[in-house]
């Protein structure tokens, strides 16, 4: 990030501090997708993500007077949506936690063959994207809570180790360690058992009507290949400390980014015209 860059973005701050609607928007905006993608990966469904993320907005809303400046934006936005999704217990999953062995089980046993078509005429080849990305997100959900945040934060975002372990408090060294057995565990379950990223024999054209059947696949609700995607360098614009990452990490391309739903955009806009911001900055 550069100084100008750096002296706008501390502007933009401390006028949202002061009560600039529109400076308190710009400042949301370019986070907003940041904390939706690291919801979607860290609660494994949409919904889920949706409200969290509108929660977190909200948090940061009524706490960035206390934004000393002392780390980037973003670390403190990291920082704030980590401690709140680590302790999240409202989604699917803290219900009914996932296991590798549970999708290692669900994979060599299903029966997947001889059932009826339930694709509703949907073309068979954007079901099956649909299936893949929602599958390997779910997946993530096998991690335990700060495994997965753990390896989201290395892989996706990239966050050098100093400002991952000090998010997650932790020293850089055990970060690192972590992440290494974490993408190693991810990597060779991928391997064995997804042909879609790996040499398993699971593929999703072949389990469509499995899954429509168990529910996992909704023809009528496509969320990920109906969401616009959008760069990684557009959506961590402000943040800073990139590192190098091992090879490893290129296999897992699953790791995409999306829009924020219009679910978000919508309840930002309307708490920016409401009472409730007022009440805020009163505080």
């Amino acid at each position: 990030m550069s100084t100008e860059t750096n002296k706008e973005l501390s502007s933009l701050i401390d006028r949202a501090t002061a009560g600039d609607k529109a400076a308190l928007e710009t400042l949301i905006v370019n986070v907003q997708d940041l904390i939706f993608n690291l919801s979607l990966r860290m609660l494994g469904s949409f919904p889920d993500a949706e409200d969290a993320a509108q929660d977190i907005i909200l948090k940061i809303i009524t706490h960035l007077s206390t934004f000393k400046k002392e780390s980037a934006f973003s670390t403190w936005v990291f920082r704030i949506a980590v401690n709140h999704l680590i302790d999240y217990k409202k989604h699917m999953f803290a219900k009914y936690p996932l296991s590798f062995e549970y999708y290692e089980n669900d994979i060599e046993h299903a029966h997947i063959h001889e059932l009826p078509d339930l694709t509703q005429n949907v073309e068979k080849s954007i079901l099956a994207e649909e299936l893949k990305l929602s599958c390997t997100n779910v997946m993530l959900q096998c991690l335990d809570t700060e495994s997965r945040c753990i390896f989201i934060l290395g892989t996706m975002f990239k966050i050098d180790s100093r400002i991952a372990g000090d998010i997650l408090g932790m020293t850089p060294e055990a970060y690192r360690q972590r992440l290494s057995r974490i993408r190693k565990r991810m990597a060779d379950f991928l391997s064995d058992y997804c042909g879609e990223y790996g040499n398993g024999k699971c593929r999703c054209k072949d389990r469509l009507n499995y899954a429509i059947q168990s529910h996992r696949l909704n023809p009528g609700v496509l969320d990920y290949t109906g969401t616009a995607a959008i760069s990684m360098d557009k959506m961590i614009q402000f943040k800073q400390a990139m590192e190098e990452i091992d090879d490893l990490s290129g296999q897992f391309s699953f790791c995409k980014t999306y829009e924020s739903p219009e679910k978000i955009r919508q309840f930002f806009q309307e708490f920016l015209n409401s009472a409730a911001l007022s009440a805020i900055k009163r505080l």
